[in-house]
């Protein structure tokens, strides 16, 4: 889809770039810390024993405050100034990272350990801002792409950081104390600068009255995300991608050097292939999406996630025969690029699997609890990634998995969840199949649907009707959900009709033929202008059979009599030339023409005003918007 925008533009906007910044600065110095911790202890030789003290407690002492604080975050996230309260936490990162810098000059790990707990409350207390923040600086259409941005930053970030800390002991040697104290701190104060940069972004509940106590308000929090059943799937969606997230890293040590018979540097190699195929999943999930919150790209992730994990396990069943490769090494090996190959799908799939469900989640829940519903969010995830590190760890000890079987057994798990979210949902699997069909047969161009159509609140939208699939190239293009009003016999279509009714489709009959179903149609129509959504209709009445634009009725006109709402003129350019129009009998409607892949475009003018708008004048514009390529 060609929209003639890139998501890479964000970054040299100020309302984007200094928080993508921060973020990013962020996951490398927590990183560059924790792997630093690492470092020193292999420096001093310390006994097995402290390694093992701090192996089992340090994740504990990290993601303990997600659970204890979360609920407190989410709160204070909601009540504050969004830009204010990212000077704050970043304040705080730089007296976190002054701690641990005493601990590294000192080589005292109680104090590191200390300093890890805070890392994790300060992550706490940034959290529900890192999410919530995005829908009140970028545009509907723009949510997609700044997600992706954001996942593509924080994998490459995490990816980096823990290399650079890695090697801080193995560079700098004597020196390495200093010069991981330095760096944690220089990190902490560039980010905080680099905060002070954020534009201003209101508070979504500046009233919120704080509750204090963290077990009811965690509850409250946690009834909040599920509300919508939509939301409420996307959270579990998104807490699973932090399970099989947790499960291949934590694997991948190991993995690196029984399976692959490689140095400890190929462990890094191997992460560095899933991060960076997340990173380009995340990236490629705008393109993909067509600047839409496109959640048919989940189901599409989660399938890629399991054929790819399953032929992981398959490309290397047992243990290596090699041992001891370095980078080079592995890659000459043979099989090495299918593993390769396998890793990086994985990771991309990741990515088109979880950024569709951040947007989601974003554009669905209101912006006064948008805060909260991220912090119970990040409570889930914090329970699915304990629950991840046990469960990799019991099967590997009690059952005796190897790695490999672990993978396959993820593959299969995922493949069960993710069937279980889409059947209960099943607008995951209706848009799946509505992307497919669109982005199959269309090759589609935009033109004035971000700027005309409202980010927000009631609108009419008003098109001319050429085929059978005129409702799913409309809701590929715009960036809100809408409510299509549709001819009963087309809303009957066998297959068509599943994607209908889960799209809450409206069906309405002509008065002669049923009037109680048209009656009930303006019925809902009026019911959704209430709530505040998007409804389109097709005036005309019937798909067109000669191309050209029919008498507009007045229905029209009844619906804005009774909710005088913005109506929002567009139009279908190139459909009648394409598949699935009246131009082709029925059995040429069921061969592949050379109209396959057609290019179509949407037109889209500004909103006109309610008032005394009527059918031929909204006809007009129309056709003014169509022009002559029909």
């Amino acid at each position: 889809m060609s929209s003639g925008h890139s998501q890479f533009a964000l970054l040299k906007q100020r309302r984007f770039l200094p928080f993508f910044t921060v973020q990013a600065l962020g996951a490398f110095n927590d990183n560059v810390y924790r792997q630093a911790i690492i470092g020193l202890l292999g420096f001093l030789a310390v006994e097995q024993s402290q390694r093992l003290i701090y192996t089992n407690l340090a994740p504990a002492l990290f993601i303990l405050p997600y659970f204890l604080f979360s609920a407190l975050a989410g709160q204070i996230a909601e009540k504050l100034e969004k830009q204010r309260l990212i000077v704050i936490t970043t304040t705080m990162e730089i007296a976190v990272m002054s701690l641990a810098a005493v601990g590294f000059l000192t080589q005292n790990l109680v104090v590191l350990l200390v300093a890890l707990f805070c890392t994790g409350l300060q992550s706490t207390l940034f959290g529900p801002v890192k999410y919530s923040i995005l829908p009140s600086v970028l545009k509907p259409e723009e949510l997609t792409g700044g997600n992706g941005l954001v996942e593509m930053g924080t994998s490459i970030s995490i990816l980096c950081g823990m290399i650079f800390g890695g090697l801080i002991f193995t560079f700098a040697g004597a020196h390495g104390t200093v010069v991981a104290a330095v760096a944690v701190i220089l990190l902490a104060v560039t980010g905080n600068l680099v905060a002070r940069r954020v534009p201003r972004v209101e508070a979504g509940a500046p009233d919120l009255k704080i509750n204090w106590n963290p077990i009811p308000e965690s509850l409250a929090i946690m009834r909040l995300t599920r509300r919508q059943l939509a939301v409420r799937n996307a959270i579990l969606g998104v807490s699973w991608f932090w399970f099989v997230g947790t499960v291949i890293t934590a694997q991948l040590p190991g993995y690196a050097e029984l399976n692959l018979g490689g140095r400890p540097e190929l462990y890094v190699f191997a992460l560095a292939l899933f991060s960076i195929g997340t990173g380009s999943g995340s990236l490629l999930c705008e393109k993909l999406s067509g600047r839409t919150v496109e959640i048919g790209l989940v189901p599409l992730g989660a399938f890629g996630i399991s054929a790819f994990m399953l032929d992981l396990y398959f490309a290397r069943p047992g243990q290596a025969l090699a041992a001891g490769l370095d980078v080079i090494g592995f890659v000459k090996q043979p099989g090495s690029a299918r593993i390769m190959f396998d890793l990086l799908g994985i990771g991309v799939f990741t990515g088109f699997f979880v950024v569709p469900l951040f947007a989601l989640i974003q554009s669905r829940t209101p912006r006064a609890e948008l805060s909260r519903v991220i912090a119970g969010l990040n409570i889930q995830n914090s329970l699915f990634i304990v629950v991840a590190a046990v469960v990799g760890i019991a099967v590997q000890r009690w059952l005796g998995w190897t790695i490999p079987q672990v993978f396959l057994a993820l593959a299969i798990a995922n493949t069960i969840v993710a069937i279980y979210i889409f059947t209960i949902v099943p607008e995951f699997l209706m848009r799946f199949l509505s992307w497919l069909l669109v982005r199959t047969l269309y090759r589609l161009e935009l033109h004035g649907i971000e700027k005309n159509v409202p980010d927000e609140g009631a609108a009419l939208i008003v098109c001319n009707h050429v085929s059978y699939m005129d409702a799913l190239i409309l809701a590929a293009t715009v960036p809100r959900p809408v409510r299509f009003v549709m001819y009963y016999k087309i809303f009957n279509i066998p297959v068509m009709r599943w994607i209908f009714r889960t799209a809450k489709a409206i069906p309405i009959a002509g008065a002669r033929e049923d009037p109680a179903l048209m009656q009930r149609a303006f019925d809902e129509i009026d019911a959704a202008l209430a709530e505040g959504e998007l409804v389109c209709i097709f005036p005309e009445g019937a798909l067109t059979r000669d191309g050209e634009i029919a008498p507009f009725k007045s229905g029209v006109e009844k619906i804005l009599e009774r909710r005088a709402v913005p109506v929002v003129p567009m139009a279908l350019r190139g459909m009648w030339s394409s598949m699935w129009s009246r131009r082709d009998t029925r059995l040429g409607r069921m061969r592949v023409p050379r109209r396959f892949r057609a290019h179509v475009q949407v037109a889209a003018g500004p909103p006109l005003d309610p008032q005394g708008v009527d059918a031929p004048a909204l006809e007009a514009q129309v056709r003014a918007l169509r022009g002559e390529l029909a």
